[in-house]
């Protein structure tokens, strides 16, 4: 059977399955997930005869004991299972309790882990690929990409990340499109090489202008978090906008999609642990959340969402105490 990738969507996760790809030939499938989809497109997806790589994904402590059990009957039916990540662990179950081959470290982009477990089937001038990634997700500065940086110029590196993190940023569900991508960087080829991309990055700039002058007016505050709700562009981008125009130490973009808020939350004070705080409080509003200590996620009901935000509020004003 054909291997089959399930990744994180954006640029580290897209980096990650197409080191992944390279590996393979070319030979495997490309799923995009997220930590609360995870275990319905493992559940539906994956047969016996398969080997899976999970790059990238946080394992949601909503679903995690059926996602366990799951990960125990295809272990027992043959699966082979590989996962590559940097988030933290969850809170209620350790990772190493899962039937896995883990690479972890929450120091590192998980472009970099997987370009280190995949090194002795590379071309090593696949590490610039890696490096994209890494710059992508704000951790360029481990002591691996500075090191490899040195045998690239570093301008074309950061223009080439730029392209691929803005061309990515408002193709969320576009899945065709960002096969297109792993494919393409899979084959080491440049981000700028790609019209498609270029175009992508060219207008989602264009938008998140927009959006940040926009979000000065529809921004709302509680004590001390700011937030904002269906900024017209990047989530994550107006999360950082929104903290920074209302001074607060946490900021707060929010999608409503059908009956869903979903949140993107980033946080300036390090007496705040967000994946922590979030993977907690969501449960109580029927929700998940989590990610990193600074830049984290969740997704709530709709109809509970002001009282979630009431809540978080409470408990980031306590932790600043």
């Amino acid at each position: 059977m054909v291997p089959i990738i399930f990744a994180h969507g954006d640029a580290d996760g897209i980096v990650s399955a197409a080191l992944t790809l390279a590996t393979l030939k070319s030979n495997g499938k490309v799923f995009f997930t997220h930590p609360v989809g995870l275990y319905e497109d493992l559940l539906h997806n994956v047969k016996s005869e398969n080997r899976i790589y999970i790059l990238d994904i946080a394992l949601s402590e909503k679903h995690l004991e059926d996602l366990l059990k799951l990960m125990k009957y295809l272990s027992r039916k043959g699966v082979e299972i590989t996962y590559i990540d940097h988030h933290p662990e969850p809170l209620s179950i350790r990772l190493k309790e899962f039937p896995m081959n883990i690479v972890h470290d929450e120091k590192v982009s998980t472009s970099e882990l997987t370009f280190k477990f995949f090194e002795n089937l590379l071309d090593e001038d696949m590490s610039r690929v890696a490096i994209y990634g890494a710059i992508s997700d704000y951790l360029d500065e481990t002591p691996w990409v500075k090191m490899t940086l040195k045998n690239w110029d570093k301008r074309t590196i950061y223009f080439e990340a730029g392209v691929l993190s803005q061309g990515l940023e408002g193709a969320r569900k576009l899945y065709e499109f960002k096969r297109r991508v792993v494919k393409h960087l899979s084959e080491n080829r440049l981000p700028s090489e790609m019209s498609e991309l270029i175009v992508r990055a060219l207008m989602e700039s264009v938008i998140e202008e927009e959006m940040r002058l926009e979000i000065r007016k529809q921004a709302k505050a509680l004590k001390n978090i700011a937030y904002v709700i269906n900024p017209k562009g990047s989530l994550t981008r107006a999360a950082t906008y929104v903290r920074t125009y209302l001074r607060k130490p946490l900021g707060i973009a929010i999608e409503v999609r059908r009956n869903t808020a979903i949140l993107s939350v980033r946080c300036s004070s390090s007496k705040i642990n967000l994946n922590t705080l979030l993977r907690k409080v969501a449960l109580e509003f029927d929700g998940s959340g989590g990610g990193h200590p600074l830049a984290a996620g969740a997704r709530v009901p709709f109809e509970r969402l002001y009282q979630f935000l009431e809540r978080l509020d409470y408990e980031v004003t306590t932790l600043l105490l």
